[in-house]
């Protein structure tokens, strides 16, 4: 009976880490930049090179995954998403150029 308690409390003091999210900008053929989540940024860039997963490369392909940045979680992302894709394309832009320099 002790080892099965001590058991659970060991469960409960073990934090759970969630796996990151990101939010990302893929550059299309024609110029654009497509601005979207995922928790795995390179294998859905891939999926969007297939013209899979979004309607927007369907009429442009996907050439680059161009941004990334680490979220803490699905809302996070979700959160800076809809602020990054609020911007004009020129601070879109920005964002590429300085996350390239880095």
């Amino acid at each position: 009976m002790n080892s099965l308690s001590q058991t659970s409390v060991s469960a409960v003091e073990t934090p759970l880490i969630s796996k990151p999210w990101f939010v990302y900008l893929v550059r299309a053929a024609n110029g654009s930049l497509y601005c979207g989540i995922s928790d795995d940024p390179v294998r859905r860039f891939a999926t969007h090179q297939r013209g899979k997963g979004a309607r927007f490369f369907l009429s442009s392909p996907a050439v680059a995954l161009v941004y990334t940045e680490a979220c803490r979680d699905r809302s996070e992302a979700l959160r800076q998403e809809r602020l990054i894709k609020k911007l004009r394309k020129s601070a879109k832009e920005c964002l590429v150029a300085n996350y390239q320099s880095d």
